[in-house]
């Protein structure tokens, strides 16, 4: 059987590779990536390995990698990737790819430092350009007088003293004055300088408090944002000048200015003065943009030759660095010139392996083979199913529940069809399905382009992954929706309806409502395809129809697929060649299942083929029994209440001794399922002088084969259970199945109960939120519907496609983690994980995006 239904035979294997010769031979598996390596080396520190050099040497490549990265997203440039995936370098070409990357570092970080540098000193200049420009504004205030407060403010700073002496200079002037030797320390000076904008307050308050009110400060707000140079940023920064009297003041102003992180620039007092040196700013800011220009477009040429080799600089150092991590799990043999590996390999692809290693030897120039023995092993193999891109979601869902125990069978091929089935029972609708279908056909169309983009967003990706499955959920529920003959609340009339309407116009239109009798007004032909369209106009019994008709699928689906999971644990059984299992365990369950709950399927389907309104007494319609009610009464041994005149009590002959007999023989198979497999174990024990095989009780016979069954790496060598714990594990087992049968039938009712309020939810969109809108006239209605219509879509999109959707597929997970693989699937196995280069490096791609 392939692996689809049952997962790859592996084998172990002892791998034997000279030194010389083993990175080739690695790298060549590793772009096969059909080889799981074992660590041969558990108690040795992971920097005491021999190949630890060489894992630092690529995680510094890959440090000055992400570095380049950086440096080139932050330019905006773009990478050039094509997808395709270059060999591993030789382990020489490491010492050029080392040197390439230094190089490009140094160049990178010296260009960095020199633009930082040339940014610093532009900034500079251009705040002293403002400076010199916003000091001359209140300088030419002062003098023309435009400002009247400035000298009374000024005079603050000025003692009686100062007053008395400069009497006979007239108004106080702004700035430095002629120095004097008599009264030098009354002279009042001036700092300028620039500061944040959201500091500027507190520097105020400051100043005011420390000064004690005996300075004066000017500011004004520089419009346009300057950039800082260390990180880039637009910084907001206002200019200041502050006016005070003597050292005393000048020594505190400074230390705050310090404090608050202000810049300081010198300001000549005279204007010609401050004019030449405003000529030199612009001269010099001149020079630099001109530099700063030349500095971009090296650096820019620089990143742009480097992201055209990134990607593939990127993949060449994570290969060499997973050859040389698997190299790390090999051992050395006692003359330290052969490799030697342990290693799972499918059966299947035993001589690609093989040739692999060929390929490898014959790229190092070895002249030693590698040798790949077969070892024999206890252990339980590693997992493998191979998939592609339809079926990878599919064993996506059952490995969420538990990987396969080896050789298991697997549940994902039959999921393809039973999963967007039993979603569609729910999700039943031709519109939205139509609409979800479409969806996963344009992620389908547009695989490609969409997976080359790569996004880290968790909701995207999951959408994508399960496009296929999307896909087939929308069209098995336009198939359903076209059963319920449902397009957003509304049918399709095909083949026109088989009811029609013996009433006369007027009482048509006199009355709201009227009845449809099926002796009179059905034609006795059902609808070819699916309902008929009437039942979607039908007044107060449409949900009951409805609901009897849904309830009913709902159960016969149910037992089938649970009956479908029992019959797949014979296939189990059958394969591990577990006879007690099958024999005391498989049989009594489903024995137990059929005479009980798929008994009372065939009791629907009598119902339905004998019992009609339209056949006389005592077939018709009022002498059909309830199912429900029959059933509760076969399980509880009651007598049936006498039937109405006219009618049978039971649906065919001899029905009471058929149900007795039934339920004595489930009640039956409960001990068996119960004791059993437990007291055979038991007496194997007592008679046969021969160690158990441990497990018995998980399918495990004594004295059989072992638990790894045909051409597997048998069951473990554990230690001997004890008889308690296997009848406390059979009695569970047993409970649970007999509670679960009941409980998992009921279980499947929710598809009933989710296509209904599916259903309902549609219709109040259709009847509150559409209909408002066509029931509008002339223009304005038209207006009105589009509005109308953009609502009921978003909303239709957004709760019945979108959450609707989500419940369903997540009660339908339920349904198939729960109800039917817990009849076969125990789910205890590990995957199966290679050495791959294109897992490893689609796995690094996903970290470095997420940094």
């Amino acid at each position: 059987m392939g692996s689809l239904f049952r997962s790859e035979e592996m084998a172990l294997c002892q791998l034997f590779l000279q030194s010389e010769a083993a990175y080739a031979c690695v790298s060549e598996l590793g772009e096969l990536g059909l080889v799981q390596f074992r660590d041969l080396n558990p108690d040795v520190n992971a920097f005491q390995r021999k190949f630890v050099n060489e894992v630092r040497r690529c995680d510094e490549m890959e440090r000055k990698l992400r570095y380049l990265e950086k440096e080139i997203n932050k330019d905006g440039i773009p990478m050039l990737d094509t997808g395709e995936s270059p060999e591993a370098p030789q382990p020489r070409e490491m010492i050029d790819l080392e040197a390439t990357f230094e190089k490009l570092e140094n160049e990178l970080r010296e260009v960095n430092q020199n633009a930082e540098a040339l940014k610093r000193n532009f900034l500079e200049l251009t705040e002293l350009k403002h400076i010199l420009r916003k000091t001359q504004v209140f300088f030419d205030e002062q003098e023309g007088g435009v400002n009247q407060t400035t000298e009374s403010m000024t005079r603050a700073l000025i003692t009686d003293e100062a007053r008395t002496a400069g009497a006979s200079m007239g108004p106080v002037q702004l700035g430095f004055m002629e120095k004097s030797n008599e009264r030098e320390d009354y002279l009042p000076c001036f700092v300028a300088g620039v500061i944040l904008r959201e500091r500027l307050p507190a520097f105020e308050r400051m100043l005011w408090r420390a000064c004690r009110g005996n300075v004066f400060l000017r500011q004004a707000m520089i419009e346009t944002p300057l950039e800082d140079p260390t990180n880039g940023d637009q910084v907001h920064k206002s200019v200041f000048i502050i006016f005070f009297q003597g050292d005393q003041l000048k020594t505190r102003v400074k230390k705050i200015c310090e404090g608050f992180r202000a810049t300081l620039y010198p300001c000549p007092e005279a204007p010609a003065d401050r004019r030449e040196m405003a000529m030199g700013v612009m001269t010099r800011i001149e020079d630099l943009n001109t530099v700063l220009g030349q500095t971009q477009d090296h650096r820019h040429r620089v990143l742009v030759a480097a992201a055209k080799n990134l990607k593939n600089w990127f993949v060449k150092v994570r290969k060499i660095k997973a050859i040389y991590h698997t190299l790390n799990l090999f051992n050395l043999d006692v003359t330290q010139k052969c490799l030697i590996a342990e290693c799972w390999v499918p059966l299947l692809d035993f001589e690609i392996i093989q040739l692999a290693l060929r390929r490898g030897t014959e790229r190092s120039g070895s002249s030693v083979p590698p040798i790949l023995n077969r070892m024999q092993t206890f252990e339980n193999p590693p997992t493998y199913n191979r998939t592609n891109k339809f079926t990878k979601a599919f064993q996506a869902l059952i490995d969420a529940y538990g990987v396969a125990s080896y050789r298991e069978m697997n549940p994902a091929p039959y999921t393809i069809i039973t999963f967007p089935f039993l979603f569609a029972v729910m999700f039943g609708d031709l519109g939205h399905g139509a609409i979800m279908a479409l969806f996963g056909l344009w992620m389908i169309r547009k695989e490609k382009g969409l997976a080359a983009q790569k996004t880290d967003n968790e909701i995207w990706n999951i959408f994508f992954g399960g496009r296929y499955i999307i896909f087939l959920m929308g069209v098995f529920s336009m198939y359903t929706g076209l059963i319920y003959n449902d397009i957003f609340s509304k049918s399709l009339n095909i083949f026109g309806s088989h009811w029609q309407m013996s009433y006369n116009k007027s009482t048509v239109m006199e009355n709201k409502y009227l009845q449809l009798s099926p002796k009179e007004d059905y034609e006795g032909s059902p609808y070819p395809f699916g309902m008929d369209p009437i039942w979607q106009v039908a007044g107060s019994n449409k949900i009951i129809f409805h609901n009897a008709y849904k309830m009913k699928i709902s159960i016969i689906f149910g037992v089938t697929h649970m009956i479908f999971g029992v019959v797949m644990s014979w296939h189990n059984h059958t394969y591990f060649r577990n006879r007690i299992s099958m024999i005391y365990e498989f049989i009594p369950q489903l024995a137990f299942l059929l005479l009980l709950f798929f008994y009372m399927v065939l009791l629907m389907f009598i119902k339905w083929i004998k019992f009609a309104a339209t056949n006389e007494k005592p077939y018709s319609e009022a002498c059909a029994p309830s199912i429900l009610i029959t059933f509760i009464d076969m399980v509880l041994f009651n007598t049936p209440k006498p039937a109405p005149e006219g009618c049978e009590l039971y649906m065919f002959w001899g029905q009471h001794f058929v149900q007795v007999l039934f339920v004595v023989l489930a009640v039956g198979c409960i001990p068996i399922m119960l004791l059993a497999k437990p007291m055979l174990i038991m007496q194997a024990r007592k008679l046969a002088n021969v160690q158990p095989i441990a497990g018995a009780s998980s399918d495990a016979e004594v004295g059989g084969v072992s638990n790894g069954g045909p051409n597997g790496g048998g069951g473990p060598h554990e230690e001997e259970e004890e008889m308690s714990e296997i009848f406390i594990h059979q009695s569970i087992h047993t409970i649970e199945y007999v509670l679960g049968s009941v409980s998992h039938t009921a279980s499947y009712l929710r598809l009933w109960a989710l296509s209904l309020a599916h259903a309902q939810l549609a219709e109040v969109l259709w009847t509150m939120v559409l209909s408002i809108g066509l029931k509008q006239e002339g223009w304005f209605g038209g207006v009105i519907l589009t509005c109308v219509f953009a609502f009921w879509a978003i909303l239709t999109v957004g709760i019945l496609v979108l959450m609707e959707g989500l419940s369903a597929f997540l009660h339908t997970l339920r349904l198939h983690w729960v109800e039917f693989q817990s009849k076969f699937y125990k789910g205890q196995g590990y995957a199966f994980q290679p050495f791959s280069f294109d897992a490893i490096i689609e796995n690094g791609s996903a970290a470095t995006e997420a940094e």
